[in-house]
């Protein structure tokens, strides 16, 4: 019987984190958890936001009871602020947070980041976006210099793939063919970079003096 295997995809997802500034002296430990649960931290600042930052930052959280305990809470002090990278970023760190609230967070989840590191429901010492939308918005709030561009998947990637990717590739396996280097993995990747279609280019305007 025939297995019928899924096709490739590219996925690459982006969320915010934040360690916020009760737990910000825990921030090796913690981004050693990060990395050790398959994220990449693509981006990191440490900064202390100003309590009119922090209200247009939880903007969507404007008019409930907790917000000028929240604000309050979040410019008291440092925090570190970063991007991380992988499959199905956003759903991923959520799980490893655990519940908001930290005491419940202990009682459910016993082994997620705030019940480890939280204090209550309002200190509970990092914050994760809820979803693809908040994570862009949120990203470009503490990192405005970043390019978020977005990334394709389905048939899109599958389009870019046939279209920029393969062709070059291609080329690149048939000339390894015909050399038979001892060394393919790395004669391949050096034909790649030096065959790059995408490779910058300076254009150099030469003036001649008289």
């Amino acid at each position: 019987m025939q297995m019928l295997m899924p096709e490739p995809q590219i996925f690459v997802e982006r969320t915010l984190a934040l360690i916020k500034p009760d737990a910000v002296d825990k921030e090796e430990e913690i981004e050693d958890l990060i990395l050790r649960s398959g994220f990449l931290i693509i981006q990191k600042r440490k900064l202390q936001l100003s309590p009119e930052q922090c209200s247009n930052f939880y903007a969507d959280q404007y008019g409930k009871v907790f917000f000028p305990n929240l604000t309050a809470y979040m410019s008291s002090g440092p925090l570190v602020a970063m991007v991380l990278a992988r499959h199905c970023a956003v759903s991923y760190w959520k799980e490893l947070l655990g519940p908001s609230n930290s005491i419940k967070a202990r009682r459910t989840h016993p082994h997620s980041l705030r019940a480890i590191y939280g204090t209550d429901d309002l200190r509970n010492a990092l914050h994760g976006s809820f979803s693809i939308s908040s994570a862009e918005r949120e990203i470009r709030f503490m990192f405005p210099e970043v390019i978020l561009e977005p990334v394709p998947a389905g048939q899109r990637a599958r389009d870019y793939l046939n279209l920029y990717v393969k062709p070059t590739l291609l080329a690149g396996l048939t000339a390894l063919c015909k050399e038979k280097p001892a060394d393919p993995m790395t004669w391949l990747a050096d034909w790649l970079i030096e065959h790059n279609p995408n490779k910058p280019r300076l254009q150099h305007q030469i003036t001649e003096e008289e």
